[in-house]
């Protein structure tokens, strides 16, 4: 059955993470929402409605007229619950909560009119009530269900570890709930406590000497935990990462660094970030209240409902050493943030932040931030990437 993921009015809520990357390819737990959805209904590839500037770099498949598609909401997380549902659900319906489209089994040729449209037209579909299912509804979403999907994609995975990989100077705990795949390294000294959840070590990622990390935690495929980090639950740190110091209850989307000293909380960062020596992130007020953030589309604070809060970051933000970030602080992409103080607590993106005064970051500098900072890990800043990143600026400044 193929696959097509379409988006809804409610992923806006997901800004600034998805203004550069579709709200399927949000990683939570081990493996973004895309390759979950593949795994569990055994498709190999995929198609999807997105943003207009986002489909160059983010290419798919067009459907097969001839295959029939499932449709699903980029927001919805596969439960046991909706898979049955989905795999029961005739031609021509569609699954529905409230005014919510959750799935539609769609023939190939229709698929195909609504990619070429740009719009999938459910109005046509029947429509069969459900209850609500596990989705993303904002942002914090994502690291509050980060330790439940990480225990769900080690199962998913179905990967039964290896015992050739790691020193027998390193330390487990509850060794049976400790995935390590193939080329990872376990440096001596490491100690991994999969007491309370399920630690997964993706392909090629290193654990080095002195680690400490208590699941459920996902180290993914070629990430570097440094020497002496402290990781704490319901952590991912997504592919190609550098990670040091202490990070709890967060999520790493790829290619990001921090690595060295201080605390990372209950934050989203995105990806190709790189955060300075003793960057902190407060994730709890003083007071102990719960958290405001700012609405990224209204400018409005929203009450979140959280007491822990740190940071959402977008793609290639950083921060200078000594960066101290406010509970409940929203920043877009691109900024570069270096304050001796704590920032706005709303960055815009495309922002050069110094002591509380915000100046536009030059376009043709973000570009050879870019390219310097990609370079290093051999992945090309392509012209289709550059206009991405030029629509976003365009966009932030019309």
């Amino acid at each position: 059955m193929q696959l097509c993921f379409f988006e809804d009015k409610k992923c806006a809520n997901l800004y600034p993470l998805t203004l550069s990357r579709p709200v399927d390819d949000l990683r939570t737990g081990i493996l973004t929402t895309a390759k979950k959805w593949c795994l569990e209904l055994k498709s190999t590839s995929y198609s999807r409605i997105t943003n207009p500037h986002l489909t160059n770099v983010f290419a798919s498949a067009a459907p097969n007229k001839s295959e029939n598609c499932i449709w699903l909401n980029s927001r919805y997380l596969p439960d046991n619950t909706l898979l049955e549902k989905i795999h029961n659900l005739d031609e021509g319906t569609c699954i529905q909560n409230g005014s919510t489209v959750i799935a539609a089994h769609v023939n190939g040729a229709l698929s195909l009119e609504w990619i070429n449209a740009g719009q999938p037209r459910f109005n046509s579909l029947m429509v069969l009530e459900a209850p609500a299912f596990k989705c993303i509804e904002n942002l914090w979403d994502l690291f509050l269900m980060n330790g439940d999907e990480i225990r769900a994609d080690v199962k998913r995975l179905n990967y039964p570890g290896s015992d050739n990989n790691f020193t027998s100077e390193a330390i487990f705990k509850n060794r049976d709930q400790i995935f390590i795949d193939d080329g990872a390294v376990i440096e001596p000294g490491a100690i991994l406590m999969a007491d309370k959840g399920p630690i997964y070590v993706g392909k090629g990622a290193t654990v080095m000497a002195g680690a400490l990390i208590k699941g459920p935690a996902a180290i993914c495929e070629n990430a570097t935990i440094k020497m002496g980090a402290k990781i704490y639950p319901d952590t991912t740190i997504g592919p190609v990462c550098k990670v040091g110091g202490e990070v709890h209850n967060s999520i790493f989307h790829s290619y990001s660094n921090k690595g060295h000293d201080g605390f990372v909380g209950n934050s989203l960062i995105g990806q190709w970030c790189n955060l300075g020596a003793d960057t902190n992130t407060s994730n709890l007020k003083n007071n102990y209240s719960t958290i405001r953030i700012t609405d990224w589309q209204s400018g409005e604070q929203i009450e979140t409902g959280q007491q822990f809060f740190g940071t959402v970051m977008g793609d290639h933000t950083k921060t200078a050493i000594n960066t101290q970030l406010n509970t409940g602080t929203v920043c877009g992409v691109s900024c570069n943030i270096f304050a001796g103080d704590f920032p706005p607590k709303f960055i815009p993106s495309f922002s050069w932040v110094g002591s509380n005064v915000i100046q536009p970051y030059k376009l043709d500098k973000a570009y050879e931030a870019m390219d310097a900072m990609m370079a290093r890990r051999k992945v090309e800043l392509t012209e289709d990437y550059k206009a991405l990143i030029g629509h976003l600026f365009k966009a932030e400044h019309k």
